[in-house]
C-alpha cells in the first residue's frame, strides 16, 4: 500500500523527478512526459464523471479505467531495464486490455451507426470525454515516441492499453450524448 505523510520532498527543486524504480529523470524527460499525460487523461475523465450520474454503467467503467491508469503510469514510471529487480514491477496485464474491449463493445452495441465523423460536445460528459481522448491520444503518441527511442522499453500490452482507451473514450462520448443521437456532426464545407 502506498503511505504518502509528506506532499513535499524538496528533491524535485532541481528539476528532476524519481522514477519508481529509483533513479533520477529530468521532469521534461519524455518517460516523465508521457505518464504525466495519462495523469492528465486521468483528470479528465475525472471532470466527465461528473456528469454521468444519469449513466450508472458508465460510470463504473470509467471508475475502473481511473484505477488502470494509475497502473499504467506507474508500469511507465518503472522501466523495464531487462536487470533483475528486487520487487515485481506493476504492469498493465492482458486481462486490462480484454475488459476494455468488452466495455467498448457493450456501449457501442447500442449506438447508432457512423454516418459523419462527430465534432467533441454535445452533453457536458460528452464534451469531457471527448477531451479526455485527445489527451489520450498525445499520451500514446509520447509513449511510441518513447518505445522507439534507443534504451527504452514499453510494454505491449501498455501500447495495446493506450490505444483502446481512446476508442473507449469516443464510445463513451458518443453513449453519453444520448446513445449517439445527440452527437454533433461535421458538415464539410459547411461555413464556405
Amino acid at each position: 500500500m502506498v503511505k504518502l505523510n509528506k506532499i513535499y520532498t524538496k528533491t524535485g527543486d532541481d528539476g528532476t523527478t524519481g522514477l519508481v524504480s529509483g533513479p533520477r529523470r529530468m521532469k521534461d524527460d519524455l518517460r516523465v512526459a508521457a505518464y504525466g499525460t495519462i495523469d492528465e487523461a486521468n483528470s479528465a475523465i475525472g471532470l466527465a464523471r461528473l456528469h454521468t450520474t444519469g449513466l450508472p454503467e458508465l460510470d463504473v467503467m470509467l471508475m475502473s479505467i481511473q484505477n488502470d491508469l494509475f497502473d499504467l503510469g506507474a508500469d511507465l514510471a518503472t522501466p523495464d531495464t531487462g536487470e533483475p529487480s528486487a520487487y515485481e514491477p506493476l504492469r498493465i496485464v492482458e486481462t486490462q486490455v480484454e475488459r476494455i474491449e468488452r466495455d467498448i463493445d457493450r456501449l457501442n452495441a447500442d449506438l447508432d451507426p457512423l454516418k459523419s465523423f462527430i465534432l467533441p460536445g454535445g452533453s457536458p460528459a460528452a464534451a469531457h470525454l471527448h477531451l479526455a481522448r485527445t489527451i489520450a491520444r498525445r499520451a500514446e503518441r509520447l509513449m511510441v515516441t518513447l518505445a522507439r527511442t534507443d534504451g527504452e522499453i514499453i510494454g505491449e500490452t501498455a501500447m495495446k492499453y493506450i490505444n483502446r482507451l481512446s476508442d473507449f473514450l469516443f464510445v463513451a462520448a458518443r453513449h453519453a450524448n444520448d446513445r449517439g443521437r445527440a452527437d454533433v456532426l461535421w458538415v464539410p464545407g459547411k461555413n464556405r
